[in-house]
């Protein structure tokens, strides 16, 4: 009989142990493919997330920063000497604008309640318009408790003893000079097709999905603001409710509805390399004046990326941790195996088998059972692993969303171009909390190989260890103890 044959038999001799040491191995590999798997698609986010935002700076009026803060606005002259500095390939300029539903505006005002901005501003966000801008768009998102508490706040109750009409949120509306985010992350358009010229003035907008749905709108379809009819060409999912309830125009619509030409409320500055960004940062400050312009690199993403480096490791170690224990369980079954059949060793190496045969017996043995494992740990792996993942990043995320939670400006990450530090979405992560919330723990065959051929590893190396415990078997010893 060969060695193959018989290490195949005798790893099924006792088919209940051999079934037990299988679903134990099963688990133990299980685990550590997933840890794996996790590890792999954490690592792969992390470059996406430096790729796609981490050479990107944020540049806000000094004092200023979204609808909050004070200042002079940027100018089209400071784009441009921005575009000049060394290592920038590119600056997009944005133009925020809020929009009310002219119905609601319409009973407001007749009310005697006149629709004012953050921070005071008749007419307009914090003063950035000289018009009040209407649209015919109702918004996406309830005004609710909040909506309501926080338009109080902002001076919009009316007279005391007044029955008000039923508030409704702005929306959101961005001119943007490219087909990018505030973040400067590509639109994520669903349906339809971007604006085309965006140093333009066009008559097409972008609508996030859950504002189109509310209105009952589709690519193809018209609305009006400030009584311009503008057509959907497009329609982009920003990932969250807030961020959907959002539309953009091109730049120069964005500065002829405001009546504010070559008026800027952020740059978004695009660095060449991840190399380039902390050295072009202080260039660029310096080129702009510190006096007229704020230049940020969002520290929420490194809070996100330095979060994600955490799960990173994490998973890392769970996975060595893993991958241990089913070299110990490997260990010690062909220990246990190796007591057993000291007799047939014996007899073995009586009739002339080498020691290199027989332990090469027991290491095929062990890998028969860490293949059965294998197999069954990767059918676990390719369900567990995302949830692992999401239940890993979940868990580290939201202790670090309790620890900075409270450190960022009032209103600064309130949704709106230049808000959050050039990550716009709300929450301690800013934008980059919607790509923490995306990873996804795909069970490639390619990471799954990879961490078989580590088990497979281990499962030699514990197997070595009782396979040289056979050449101290002396076939006299086991004959005359039988």
């Amino acid at each position: 009989m060969s060695v193959l044959a018989r290490s195949v038999g005798n790893a099924f001799r006792n088919k209940v142990r051999t079934g037990a040491v299988v679903a134990v191995l099963a688990v133990a590999i299980g685990l550590a493919l997933s840890m794996l798997v996790a590890n792999q698609a954490v690592a792969a986010k992390v470059t996406e997330l430096n790729a796609s935002v981490g050479t990107v700076l944020t540049v806000n009026p000094a004092g200023g920063q979204g609808f909050e803060g004070g200042g002079e606005p940027l100018t089209a002259e400071q784009a441009a000497t921005a575009a000049a500095v060394q290592n920038v390939s590119s600056v997009v300029g944005t133009k925020a604008l809020r929009l009310r539903n002219a119905t609601a505006a319409a009973a407001q005002a007749a009310a005697g309640t006149p629709a004012a901005g953050p921070g005071g501003g008749q007419g307009g966000p914090a003063g950035q318009n000289t018009t009040t801008l209407t649209t015919s768009l109702t918004a996406a998102v309830d005004a609710g408790t909040l909506g309501n508490r926080n338009q109080a706040a902002e001076g919009t109750t009316g007279s005391t003893g007044t029955t008000q009409p039923v508030r409704s949120l702005p929306i959101t509306a961005t001119g943007i000079g490219a087909e990018v985010d505030s973040t400067g992350k590509a639109l994520s358009i669903t349906e339809g097709t971007g604006l085309g010229g965006y140093a333009a003035a066009s008559t097409n907008a972008l609508l996030g999905t859950t504002l189109a749905e509310k209105n009952g709108l589709k690519v193809g379809s018209t609305f009006t603001i400030n009584d311009q009819t503008y057509t959907v060409a497009g329609l982009f999912d920003a990932g969250t409710t807030f961020g959907n309830n959002a539309l953009y125009v091109t730049l120069p619509a964005a500065q002829t509805l405001a009546e504010l030409p070559g008026e800027l409320s952020t740059m978004i500055v695009t660095i060449n390399t991840l190399e380039n960004v902390d050295s072009t940062k202080t260039a660029l400050q310096s080129a702009l004046g510190t006096d007229k312009a704020d230049v940020t690199q969002g520290q929420n993403l490194e809070t996100a990326v330095s979060s994600l480096d955490s799960v990173k490791n994490i998973s890392f170690i769970a996975f060595v941790a893993a991958l241990g224990t089913a070299g110990l369980i490997i260990l010690l079954i062909m220990v246990m195996l190796v007591r057993e059949r000291r007799r047939e060793i014996g007899v073995l190496k009586a009739i002339g088998a080498p020691n290199r045969t027989i332990g090469f017996q027991f290491v095929l043995e062990a890998l028969v059972l860490v293949a059965l494992g294998s197999v069954v740990g990767a059918a676990v792996a390719s369900f567990a692993s995302g949830g692992i993942a999401s239940a890993l990043i979940s868990s580290n995320t939201s202790t670090t969303t309790t620890a900075t939670t409270w450190r960022g400006m009032p209103g600064g990450a309130a949704g709106f171009p230049g808000g959050g530090a050039g990550l716009p979405q709300g929450g301690p992560f800013g934008g980059a909390s919607q790509l923490l919330t995306t990873v996804t723990a795909s069970a490639s065959p390619g990471v799954i190989a990879t961490g078989i051929a580590a088990v497979f590893g281990v499962a030699i190396i514990g197997a070595l260890v009782p396979a040289l415990l056979t050449a101290r078997i002396r076939p006299i010893e086991v004959l005359r103890g039988e």
